[in-house]
């Protein structure tokens, strides 16, 4: 059994948990402050629980003590704060971060890992599987011209007018369309503006539209430097939500500053419901050169709301609940890097969609569908 901490007992997290434990070689302790999230959990899976102040480094030593791997499915400001303490006890990081400078920051602590110690944040969707998939199709070409990654998890029957509907963090998703965005653009790395780049474009028969959105390409920026023409990362939606969306970040500046943008949180919460009727959109078109010819390669693939363990999960809380615990599982039977740093891109390909936990992804089971591009 790997004794595993999982500090934030939320939507995500309670998920990770329910996984991890029927899998039946994890030993899993949930912390959270809210002794009520933990209660809630309690009645579906018969996991360990512990009240905890995440900013106390006392109160975290205790909690990591005995453990081997801790996941924060925190907020991305908590997270260094847990990182720094998983490096004192010797334990192995994971967490679902899209902050850019997070990820950074516990770069830096994975530069004093133990030995069999690894730091791995941005483990999820995207940045996450994204990553995963992308550089995988990278890999394909003798010489790489270009890298395009598109995800969206999009309700199945939008009706409100920004078409679409609560499915995961709404600090996380402001985060996305506030913060400046990574990219390379002929052949230099660059940042973008958040909510900017918009194109239109349509899958299996449906329209969609896609945009600028921060976090998403996680490292492939600075893995695929001096090897790529242009990398960018954009969120899917519905035709008509990036323009909303500007008005209200840009037009009326809620996206400024922290308190205008705990306003605009709360006015999405009032007016977005939450939904598990969703769909989750992976894309990837990569370009290139291959036996002396130019080519394209693209992988699409949708992932639904489904059944798992006699709970219905939407699609983005299963795609974000597998794609840390394949990589956490991949961790654990010694298929990963055995010490600091890891990015998503270091993970094998065929390794996660064949992992227990990765399979949720892979077209070839009844999980996931692929789309007709």
């Amino acid at each position: 059994m790997y004794p595993i901490l999982i500090v934030g007992a939320g939507k995500i997290g309670a998920s990770i948990a329910k996984l991890l434990h029927h899998s039946g070689d994890y030993k899993v302790t949930v912390a959270d402050r809210d002794p009520a999230a933990l209660d809630r959990l309690a009645k579906y899976v018969p996991v360990e629980t512990t009240v905890l102040d995440v900013k106390s480094p006392q109160d975290l030593a205790r909690a990591l003590d005995g453990k081997k791997g801790v996941l924060s499915a925190c907020s991305f400001d908590i997270n260094p704060g847990i990182a720094e303490a998983a490096l004192h006890a010797g334990v192995s990081y994971f967490d679902l971060t899209e902050d850019v400078e997070t990820t950074r920051r516990i770069r830096e602590l994975a530069k004093e890992a133990k030995e069999g110690q690894i730091f791995m944040p941005q483990c999820g969707l995207a940045p996450g599987f994204i990553g995963i998939l992308g550089y995988a199709l990278a890999k394909r070409f003798d010489k790489l011209d270009s890298v395009k990654m598109r995800v969206g998890a999009l309700p199945q029957y939008p009706h409100n007018h920004l078409k679409y509907n609560l499915t995961w963090s709404t600090d996380g998703l402001i985060n996305e369309y506030c913060n400046p965005c990574e990219a390379i653009v002929s052949g230099k790395p660059i940042e973008v503006l958040a909510l900017e780049g918009l194109e239109h474009f349509s899958l299996d028969g449906l329209e969609y539209e896609a945009f600028n959105t921060s976090g998403g390409l996680g490292t492939l920026c600075e893995t695929l430097e001096g090897k790529i023409n242009d990398l960018n990362y954009k969120t899917v939606r519905y035709p008509g939500h990036q323009y909303l969306m500007d008005f209200l970040i840009n037009g009326l500046k809620m996206g400024s500053e922290v308190a205008r943008r705990k306003q605009l949180k709360e006015i999405m919460e009032n007016a977005l419901p939450i939904t598990r009727q969703d769909v989750v959109l992976v894309y990837v078109s990569a370009s290139g050169w291959k036996d002396g010819f130019y080519m394209q390669e693209t992988d699409a693939r949708k992932i639904y709301h489904q059944d798992i363990h006699g709970e219905h999960w939407s699609s983005i809380q299963l795609t974000t609940s597998a794609g840390a615990t394949a990589v956490i599982d991949l961790h654990r039977s010694g298929q990963l890097p055995s010490k600091g740093f890891v990015s998503q891109e270091q993970v094998d390909l065929d390794q996660f969609l064949s992992n227990r936990f990765g399979k949720y992804y892979s077209t070839d089971s009844n999980h996931a569908e692929k789309v007709k591009v």
